[in-house]
């Protein structure tokens, strides 16, 4: 990982800022591009109050917002990049004008980079109607990258997150192994463990499918999105885990990681940075 870049999504809010903090612990030793995604009319409410009094012309308003937009981005990037570095990395103030969500902007900027990973905060909100569209979940969806989700942590949390083991859920499938693989080169030298999530409800040769002859299993309590989440979570508490890692596609009660609903119960129910695998068929 030494040497490599990240891109880091920084809008200057808590989650942000505690998503470096807990990114370069995770992730040491690398340059942080830390983009700031901005779109008019962003700029302050009192600033926009005072450029339409004063604006002379339709086309002098829309300039004049726009800078002050670009100017806004410009100073919370700087923001962040300073996080980065007093954070242990090399940190690199970005802005991008971008169309639609911020979080598909981030997922495509990371490829074009390409990043070694795509650094994001998320709210850490419980409810799932809460998650609908939110940075974190759109990231995932759309990066061809590695995605690193930090939720807010607890104080023992975010000292895990730095030399605690990785926790990989695994349910045997290519993509798993590729999850794994990706995670030994993210995350040299770090413990690694193999998680297999078995779901006792699931019918016929699903259910029985076995994982991986070196994995841990454990039983979901219950069966959907959330018994899987919360199955993990139990297991990386357990452990004390500093990452958890899932692939983007798989075959047994995992299978439905970041795929609907699961992929906003993992991502906003286990209490550890997650990094999210997209498979090669993906990128």
């Amino acid at each position: 990982m030494a040497g490599s870049v990240v891109l880091v999504g920084f809008d200057g809010s808590r989650e942000a800022a505690g998503a470096i903090a807990v990114g370069a612990r995770v992730l040491p030793g690398v340059t942080a591009r830390v983009v700031t995604v901005w779109a008019p009319p962003g700029a302050d409410q009192v600033l926009r109050r005072r450029i339409t009094r004063d604006a002379r012309t339709l086309d002098e308003l829309s300039a004049r917002i726009e800078q002050e937009c670009a100017a806004a981005a410009e100073d919370v990037a700087a923001d962040g990049a300073a996080l980065a570095r007093a954070a242990g990395w090399r940190g690199e103030p970005a802005t991008h004008r971008g169309f639609g969500d911020a979080g598909a902007v981030l997922a495509r900027l990371a490829g074009e980079i390409p990043a070694a990973a795509l650094v994001v905060g998320s709210r850490g909100l419980g409810g799932t109607a809460a998650l609908l569209g939110s940075v974190s979940d759109l990231a995932v969806h759309h990066s061809p990258v590695p995605v690193l989700v930090v939720p807010p942590l607890l104080r023992g949390e975010r000292a895990a997150a730095a030399t605690g083991p990785v926790l990989v859920g695994h349910d045997g499938s290519a993509g798993a192994e590729h999850a794994q693989r990706t995670a030994s080169a993210l995350l040299p030298g770090r413990e690694q463990i193999a998680v297999h999530v078995t779901d006792d409800r699931r019918a016929g040769a699903e259910a029985a499918e076995p994982g991986p002859p070196d994995a841990v299993t454990v039983s979901a309590r219950g069966w959907g999105a959330r018994a899987i989440a919360d199955a993990l979570d139990a297991e990386a508490a357990a452990r004390d885990a500093g990452v958890v890692v899932v692939g983007s596609r798989g075959r047994t009660a995992l299978r439905e990681v970041l795929l609907g609903s699961t992929a906003m119960a993992v991502l906003h129910r286990v209490h550890r940075p997650i990094l999210v695998v997209p498979t090669p068929a993906e990128r």
